[in-house]
């Protein structure tokens, strides 16, 4: 998949932790390490809002697109 999660790297800048994140945003544990991890096959729009809202970014600072990028 050509999409980058760099959401890892967002939470280290804010210092807030997975689990924190979870609860701020409303979503199990689990689903956002799926995200984090970019093991995600989607992510909705009000889940993206509350992942900005709460680490004060831009959805842009969380997702990247870059050609021939490949993740297992």
């Amino acid at each position: 998949m050509s999409i980058l999660v760099n959401l890892d790297v967002m939470m280290a800048k804010r210092k807030m932790r997975l689990s924190e994140l979870a609860k701020l945003v409303g979503i199990t544990e689990a689903n956002l390490s799926i995200l984090k991890n970019g093991k995600a096959k989607g992510v909705r729009f009000v889940t993206l809002d509350a992942i900005c809202r709460h680490l004060q970014c831009q959805p842009r600072d969380i997702l990247e697109y870059q050609e021939n990028v490949f993740q297992e």
